[in-house]
């Protein structure tokens, strides 16, 4: 029993010895990794809220049921974008929007389309868990062409400046993320202010 006991203890630190000198696992290079979050190129789709503060008459004479104009007007919009993030807090776009708001009787509904440019900038953004910035605030300032019709009722061609404030979450399917907009905007010749309120959906390839 001496003997065996003689023979275990000359062997552990023999054990040891050799545990310490085994290599190191190297991580395999050919394995494939995965962002947490995807950027790069991305398309996004909005829908909501759309409300303009006043619906002046354009042209009276071919609208004369119109009246001076149709007061508050509301209804639903959708959009769509195309982007590209510069970084994980600053992404361009090109967006093209469009949407159907009524104001009173006599004076009914009219459809707005408008597509331009747009810039965001996310200054704060929120860590989960792992360390990964998966909640961002962000502002932006959009600004493009605009179309009205019917024509002249509300508007005919004009010009569309905005910009407000949203979160975003990106989720860990990676490649999508969702969050909603507050939004004002104006419409440059018929002095017009307005505001959406969007739920937002993003996917980067």
């Amino acid at each position: 029993m001496k003997r065996l006991l003689l023979v275990i203890a000359a062997a552990l630190p023999l054990a040891a010895a050799a545990q310490e000198a085994a290599p190191v696992l190297q991580e395999d290079p050919r394995a494939a990794r995965f962002r947490e979050i995807e950027r790069g190129f991305w398309v996004g789709f909005e829908a909501g809220f759309v409300g303009f503060a006043k619906s002046p008459t354009m042209d009276a004479v071919k609208f004369p049921y119109a009246g001076a104009g149709g007061g508050f007007a509301s209804g639903f919009g959708v959009g769509v974008s195309v982007g590209y993030d510069i970084t994980s807090r600053l992404a361009l776009s090109a967006f093209a929007l469009g949407s159907n708001v009524k104001a009173n009787a006599s004076y009914g509904a009219f459809d707005v389309f408008a597509a331009g440019g747009d810039l965001r900038l996310a200054p704060i953004a929120w860590r989960d868990s792992q360390g990964v910035e998966r909640l961002h605030g962000y502002l932006h300032v959009r600004g493009g062409y605009l179309l009205s019709r019917p024509e002249a009722l509300f508007d005919s061609s004009d010009f569309l400046v905005g910009g407000g404030i949203g979160i975003e979450y990106f989720t860990r399917l990676r490649h999508f993320s969702v969050g909603v907009a507050l939004d004002g905007m104006f419409v440059g010749k018929v002095k017009v202010p307005g505001l959406a309120l969007t739920p937002t959906l993003r996917y980067a390839f």
